[in-house]
């Protein structure tokens, strides 16, 4: 047997977003996002995400009174705006192949609803993609990750509103059509489960909003409208870019039963179905029979245009991408029972796996578990876009991170897709670690939870130099790059 490594022209790169990243809220024309509302709770149990997650219209209207950047971190991020130059060389410094990043909606169309684009932030895009072209680096784009226009949650009632399809799709077309020669891979919503579980961030949902609606059903109906909308944006996509790739993206939210009980098994594969049921429809184009029953069930009624169901029907993702962190139990009955944290949701833990300092359980193989059961459901091809592992990095005096626990985290985790790989006949098209440079969390808003390749200057206050440094990581990840992970193996 040969020695082992990826298949080649794997995507090797690194994940960030905008509204974690870049800055610069208020310069070059940008609006106000839905995240630059988001507070930083520094007297919070970071393991419980609930105060995160709630965001009241009182919240947010103290949130656009104000212009602090501490309380909330997302407007400062880590500078990229002024940075890209840097950054980019420093993340082509490893070898990056690709390099996922999103588009700030709000760059582009401050409000959201102009009729005309903002032609200072579609400058500013043309400049960082023009810089990944220069090293050789495919940009990865989302579409929307998490940075709707406040003003559409206020005015509109965000995703709720079928005009903000009309919104989203003009936004869409601006991108596709100025960027059809730099941007050959994109993504539509990211995370787009995740408006279960933090609905404002996801869709700019408010509850006080809807007085006398059901707001469960408030959720679905801004979901089935992003769902027509990624739809609809895969099709404007392929017409503008004859030869992109378009695909979706799912929280991969990996239950395990906590015991052989059949109770238990019954509720893991319940909570599994009820994640895959959304990447169901932007893969297969159509509702599954699982999430049509709880709507039923619920009394749930989705408004629909006539068009939808074709729209969906005829235009589904070319790929499957994901975000994997951790793994979790579950059990019918959880009295006695610890809970361990995650990526905006939570399980029981695992008893049989080590955990991090924010209590997401470190399961590499689950990794693989997901890989297998992602392509036997769908048999399309899998880009894992988002994996990694937060942690209170210490910089020395030297200007270093011996950050030799990440690369304990990556160098599993990379066995276990290739094993995946050639073991198991998953067909992957890319890997790119999340926070390839430190950014601010989007779980608990901390700079202090770092997740980079890259050591940012910058703590929990925006206090910092903001200047660069290459972790012990950086050196790893290179090589893994350079010998296309056969340096794993020797």
């Amino acid at each position: 047997m040969g020695k082992r490594s990826f298949p080649e022209g794997f995507l090797w790169g690194g994940a960030t977003a905008a509204n974690q990243l870049e800055g610069g809220w208020k310069e070059g024309g940008k609006g106000i996002s839905v995240e630059d509302c988001m507070r930083q709770h520094f007297d919070q149990d970071l393991r419980d995400y609930t105060l995160q997650n709630h965001v009241t219209l009182e919240n947010v209207k103290q949130a656009l009174e104000t212009e602090d950047e501490v309380n909330y971190p997302k407007r400062r991020g880590v500078d990229f705006y002024h940075h890209y130059k840097e950054d980019i060389r420093l993340l082509a410094g490893m070898g990056f192949r690709c390099f996922r990043m999103s588009v700030a909606w709000t760059r582009i169309f401050p409000n959201g609803d102009e009729e005309a684009p903002n032609e200072e932030g579609l400058k500013f895009y043309d400049s960082v993609f023009d810089e990944c072209r220069r090293y050789g680096i495919e940009p990865l784009v989302t579409m929307s990750h998490y940075e709707m226009p406040v003003h559409l949650a206020l005015k509109y009632g965000g995703w709720y509103s079928r005009k903000t399809i009309d919104f989203f799709l003009r936004f869409v077309r601006t991108i596709c059509f100025r960027y059809r020669d730099k941007v050959k891979y994109w993504l539509t919503f990211n995370e787009i489960d995740s408006m279960i579980r933090h609905p404002f961030t996801s869709a700019g949902l408010l509850e006080e909003c809807f007085p006398g609606k059901n707001f469960e059903e408030v959720v679905f109906q801004a979901m089935h409208h992003q769902f027509v909308a990624s739809a609809a944006a895969t099709q404007i996509c392929h017409e503008l870019i004859p030869d992109s790739k378009v695909g979706c993206m799912l929280t991969k939210l990996t239950y395990y039963p906590y015991s052989c009980r059949p109770e238990d098994v019954r509720k893991a594969q319940e909570i599994m179905r009820s994640t895959y049921c959304y990447s169901d429809a932007q893969v297969f184009g159509e509702y599954p029979r699982f999430l049509l029953s709880y709507f039923r069930k619920k009394g749930i009624v989705i408004k629909k245009e006539p068009e939808d169901d074709r729209i969906m029907k005829e235009n589904p993702v070319d790929f499957v991408s994901f975000s994997y962190y951790n793994s979790y139990c579950a059990a019918e009955n959880g009295e006695g029972l610890i809970r361990s944290g995650g990526n905006t949701a939570a399980g029981y833990r695992n008893p049989y796996l080590p955990e991090s300092e924010w209590g997401w359980q470190i399961d590499p193989m689950g990794l693989r578990i997901s890989l297998v059961d992602l392509y036997d459901r769908y048999r399309k091809p899998l880009f894992i876009v988002e994996n990694g592992l937060g942690a209170k990095d210490v910089l020395s005096e030297n200007g270093t991170v011996e950050d030799e626990y990440r690369i304990a985290y990556f160098d599993a985790h990379f066995r276990e897709i290739l094993n995946a790989i050639e073991e198991d006949g998953v067909e992957v098209m890319g890997y790119t670690s999340w926070g390839c440079i430190d950014l601010v969390s989007e779980s608990t808003k901390q700079m202090s939870k770092r997740y980079g390749l890259i050591y940012v200057d910058c703590d929990d206050y925006g206090k910092g130099t903001y200047c660069r440094y290459k972790k012990k990581s950086y050196y790893w990840y290179k090589k893994v790059i350079e010998s296309n992970g056969a340096c794993l193996f020797q």
